[in-house]
């Protein structure tokens, strides 16, 4: 059991020799120690990416200070978090509740590492499923002539529960370009395929009438680019001619959940970086 408390430090820059030899040197002058360290350098895009778990005597304003020096040496774009403090997530849902129901369950467990702090849905159907979790629910109605407002209404939530990630949980409303950019890097959606195959409508169906072996599904950051996000976690569950699209869609949503769990998990502990239109995953 550590005495001192832990933070999560991470870091990304133009490679170039001394950084971890930097970074290392100010904790160790600080008395900190490195419980994990993960590290990788990009050949094709010359970017640097680091994660490391400390834990010592110094809080996290004496951490803050002593890395500024390093990072704006090194040009770098970082962070520094407690490391047992769970992000505050908004979880968007809209008439499929198997991905919600699964999260709520996992933070009830404490096996995942956020805070759900509300739940908001263009539906009804699942606000006696948020009460019964003690979690806020909020009915968001959306129509051509409402989406404005309905956007408007989810970033007030946003800022009203000082929320850190919006997760899409099977929300089949498509965000403006505007919305996109305005949650850029904290949205995750999670999708019923290897991105780019079966979108749209009935995907499982599309899928058994093609005949598929494998059915997967794909968590990714939100971007104005419709399901073109950068990827986080993919995976996927060998199938056969003897399932029916009935028994498709119960193991793909079995995949979704596990996907979807990962990247929060993931996304929450900082051990993802967006890499242009891909992503670094230290773990």
């Amino acid at each position: 059991m550590l005495s001192d408390p832990s933070y999560v430090i991470t870091a990304q820059c133009e490679d170039r020799p001394g950084i971890v030899h930097a970074l290392s040197s100010v904790l160790v002058d600080r008395d900190m120690n490195i419980d994990e360290c993960q590290q990788f350098g990009d050949p094709l895009t010359g970017r640097f990416f680091i994660r490391a778990r400390v834990h010592g005597p110094a809080d996290q304003d004496a951490l803050s200070e002593c890395l500024e020096p390093v990072a704006e040496r090194f040009g770098m774009t970082w962070g520094l978090w407690p490391a047992a403090q769970p992000m505050r997530a908004l979880v968007m849902v809209s008439g499929l509740g198997h991905c919600l129901s699964d999260l709520l369950y996992r933070q009830q467990a404490g096996s995942l590492p956020i805070d759900i702090v509300g739940v908001g849905s263009n539906h009804l159907t699942f606000a006696a499923m948020a009460a019964a979790h003690d979690v806020p629910f909020h009915h968001i109605p959306v129509t051509v002539e409402t989406k404005a407002s309905a956007e408007a209404r989810l970033l007030e939530l946003v800022d009203e529960y000082d929320v850190e990630l919006v997760v899409l949980a099977r929300y089949m409303q498509v965000l403006s370009d505007d919305l996109c950019r305005a949650l850029a890097g904290r949205a995750i959606n999670i999708h019923h395929s290897f991105l780019p195959s079966f979108k749209g409508a009935r995907p499982y169906h599309q899928a058994h009438a093609r005949g598929v072996k494998l059915i997967g599904a794909t968590a990714h950051y939100v971007t104005p680019d419709l399901d073109e996000g950068p990827i986080i976690e993919q995976d996927t569950a060998r199938i056969d001619h003897g399932y029916r699209a009935e028994a498709m869609v119960v193991a793909g949503r079995d995949v979704e959940t596990q996907v979807l769990a990962r990247a929060i998990t993931w996304h929450a502990e900082h051990r993802v970086f967006i890499n242009g239109s891909s992503t670094v995953v230290l773990r």
